[in-house]
């Protein structure tokens, strides 16, 4: 069709994701039909050869190759490959269990792993057994990715404040802000308060008191991180801090260093006000952008051990 704008197929975009430990097993079973066969395998007599170790060489490999076979899956470091058996009849349990420090997980390396190992069982089984089946492949367990992390509080009240002296005299549009509330809004946390204050320390802490006052949970600065002697936001939440956490800060910037080399230039700064998070971010879209992917919704957890249910 004349004019007809096209659109290439890309693979999922997993730059935006943080390493963390990815864990997946994923299990076949092959059924056999005469206990011959369990003989054979156990003692080693199958003709084509050791059912066991071929089969766990196959899965290897098999894990490995799965980016070359299907076409979305991204290449990954496979850290840990294993493969178990266990025997209840004429049933051979297969298990394969993946392991990965990675943006994304192992499911389908596992699964792709158990489906060749029971394939490897088949071809060498045929020449002794016409009735050999594999009845199953699925995915056991798997964690790691989103369902691992902690969901945030039913009742989390959260407050977003734009640290900005253009803004406050109304030029120009607010960016950062707004894509806070926008990322929020995709993890269910409503924003009860959005507003702009001009960067200057006793504004900012005037607006913080009032927020913690009015039992604000979670509040969330952008702007004011720079290295400018105008940019004091860093300065006026410390001051107001009864608990540091540096590594709310470090995490983000580490994230930010690995995609933008300035970013380690920022000075923002996270804490408790009793039990209030309170977190600087920079001013710019992208950089709030990236501190979001890289906080939320970890970050989350912290609620979980203020009221005592985690550690």
């Amino acid at each position: 069709m004349p004019g007809a704008v096209t659109k290439s197929r890309i693979m999922v975009d997993i730059t935006h994701k943080t390493n963390t430990l990815r864990i997946a097993t994923a299990e076949a079973t092959v059924l056999v039909s005469k206990l011959a066969t369990i003989e054979a395998i156990i003692k080693k007599q199958v003709p084509k050869g050791d059912v066991f170790e071929m089969a766990k060489a196959a899965g290897l490999l098999a894990v490995k190759k799965t980016p070359d076979l299907l076409p979305d899956c991204h290449p990954i470091p496979i850290e840990y490959t294993g493969v178990n058996y266990k025997i209840e009849g004429l049933t051979i349990i297969i298990e394969v269990t993946i392991k990965t420090i990675y943006k994304t997980g192992v499911e389908v390396e596992a699964m792709h792993g158990a489906s060749v190992v029971a394939l490897t069982f088949y071809d060498m089984l045929k020449p002794i057994d016409k009735g050999v089946e594999i009845h199953q492949i699925r995915l056991l367990h798997k964690s790691g990715g989103k369902s691992d992390r902690s969901a945030p509080p039913a009742d989390l009240k959260t407050a977003v404040v734009v640290c900005s002296d253009r803004l406050s005299e109304g030029i120009g549009t607010d960016r950062s802000g707004a894509r806070i509330v926008e990322k929020l809004e995709t993890m269910s946390v409503a924003v009860h308060d959005l507003s702009v204050v001009p960067d200057v320390k006793e504004d900012i802490q005037d607006k913080i008191r009032q927020l913690t006052q009015a039992s604000f949970r979670m509040i969330l600065l952008t702007g004011g991180t720079g290295l400018s002697h105008r940019d004091v936001t860093p300065e006026a939440v410390r001051e107001l801090l009864d608990r540091e956490i540096p590594g709310i800060a470090e995490t983000a910037r580490q994230y930010g260093q690995s995609r933008m080399p300035l970013a380690m230039l920022s000075r923002s700064v996270a804490g408790l006000i009793g039990d209030t998070l309170v977190i600087a971010m920079p001013g710019s879209t992208g950089g709030v952008t990236e501190y979001m992917d890289a906080l939320f919704p970890q970050v989350f957890h912290l609620f979980g051990i203020i009221e005592g249910q985690g550690h």
